[in-house]
Formats: structure tokens, sequence, C-alpha cells
């Protein structure tokens, strides 16, 4: 690798925050995206935390989800406010209930 390249390799990767793990963590958004926060009843281990981010982030608009069965909490980014309904109907896709925003 020339000493170009590896400044270039650098470059991008020194840039961008989402490229190791604090992006599934949920700990990286995008400039100009909207963070939203829902409350879910019934999520009660993994495999519910799971079946929620599934359905949620086959939203249009979607970059990260992050379901907490613990909290009973969903953090959701988007590039644009989200409809509420439709993050509603893939809640209950899931099996689960969205009670609104946190």
């Amino acid at each position: 690798m020339t000493s170009d390249t590896q400044a270039q390799t650098q470059a991008q990767t020194a840039g961008s925050c989402c490229s190791g793990s604090s992006a599934s963590a949920g700990g990286c958004a995008e400039a100009g995206a909207v963070t939203t926060v829902y409350t879910v009843t019934g999520m009660t281990c993994g495999h519910c935390e799971g079946a929620v981010s599934e359905e949620v982030s086959a939203l249009p608009g979607i970059s990260s989800v992050t379901a907490e069965a613990a909290t009973g909490k969903v953090t959701v980014v988007s590039a644009a406010p989200l409809d509420e309904e439709a993050v509603r109907a893939a809640v209950d896709e899931a099996g689960y209930e969205l009670t609104g925003r946190a």
C-alpha cells in the first residue's frame, strides 16, 4: 500500500464514527438524523428485541434500531421524522405493543 493510499484510507475511517461497534450500539447518528425513543410493552428477552428491531428496521429511512427489553425502550434513528402509526404497525407485526413515545 502506498503512503497516499494509506492516508486516504485513514482519512475515510477516521471521519466515520459508524465504522466500529458503536454503530450497532446506537452510538452513531448521521448528520440531520432524527432519533426517536418509543415505549413497547411485552418484550422480555433478546429474541423479543430482535423481532422488534427487524420489523422496525424494514421501514423506509431507518438507519438504526436499538430495542431494550429490560426498559421497554426502542430507539430509532431515521433520516426524517417517522409516521408513528407505521412504527406501531411494525411493532404490532412483531407481536408487541407500541404504547407511545418515551
